[in-house]
């Protein structure tokens, strides 16, 4: 059995998830979902993954936890272990991430193992590509609304544009790690856009839409999404995948409305700086065929 420790905002839970599903299905093993954590967890909307997409997988019971980690399982006494680094202690079952780029030795793990941290490169999980489309496809019906703004972005060159704030800005830890995109990057990310997209239409996503249409400017034709908040906020995501290119912002969030667009024609202009924190390697975070500014 492969448990996966689920934690942060959906674009976090989405990465855990993938990892989960390729190590079950490579190893022929049951996955189970571990979202204990979320009970301390007060950022987002909490654990979304069941119900924003139609991936199945069960939720970790304690006798789960048990099975894999022994006493250690215990979710209070997995997290002291975690945060002393000290899964030594759990036989080689309890596996923590090691680095932010890609772990190559993820492969070589114990069939039987519990796995935490952000995972965060499309090489733990490109073998299942197909899959994990099939897994990230949309619970719900799109709302008028929404469905509004599909037929928008069907008919025009559109450009998903995502202006990451919120906590990256008014939570003092949260910004030390990742920072924020200064408005120089959407700037020269428009400008690249703009010299191989001819008629590009701008779809602008943000948690702080006011903030972004004080000051981003464009002549271009641009359009500010904002009906999608709180429990909704998932639609974002949703539309973004539905436009023909994308900016996307230091998010895992916008990550994957960019990589749920399955165009192969596809423009993905990313962040050169993903982390504030120059010791956080990020070199495996965006595939190769996105471009870096």
């Amino acid at each position: 059995m492969i448990i996966v420790n689920i934690i942060g905002g959906l674009g976090n839970q989405m990465f855990q998830y993938a990892l989960g599903r390729t190590l079950s299905i490579t190893k022929g093993v049951p996955l189970r979902l571990d979202i204990s954590d979320f009970q301390s967890y007060q950022l987002h909307q909490g654990f979304e993954l069941h119900r924003v997409f139609c991936c199945e997988a069960p939720i970790a019971s304690l006798e789960d936890l048990k099975s894999v980690l022994g006493g250690w399982g215990v979710p209070s006494i997995r997290r002291a272990i975690a945060n002393l680094k000290l899964s030594a202690l759990c036989q080689g079952r309890l596996i923590l991430e090691p680095h932010y780029h890609y772990w190559a030795q993820i492969h070589s793990i114990p069939d039987t193992a519990y796995l935490q941290g952000y995972w965060q490169s499309e090489k733990y999980f490109s073998e299942i590509a197909d899959i994990l489309r099939e897994d990230f496809k949309f619970r719900q019906p799109l709302s008028e609304t929404n469905a509004q703004w599909a037929d928008k972005m069907a008919q025009c060159n559109s450009i998903s544009l995502h202006i990451r704030r919120g906590d990256y800005v008014s939570n003092p830890t949260t910004h030390k790690v990742h920072g924020v995109c200064q408005l120089d990057y959407y700037y020269r990310a428009i400008e690249y856009m703009t010299s191989l997209i001819d008629d590009p239409v701008f779809f602008v996503f943000s948690d702080e839409v006011e903030w972004a249409k004080v000051n981003l400017k464009t002549s271009y034709p641009i359009y500010y999404v904002e009906n999608n908040t709180a429990q909704e906020s998932y639609n974002d995501m949703r539309l973004m995948s539905l436009c023909r290119h994308h900016i996307i912002a230091n998010s895992t969030f916008s990550w994957w409305g960019a990589w749920l667009n399955n165009r192969t024609e596809k423009i993905v202009i990313a962040p050169q700086k993903w982390f504030a924190t120059p010791s956080k390697d990020d070199s495996d975070l965006i595939p190769k065929s996105w471009i870096r500014i």
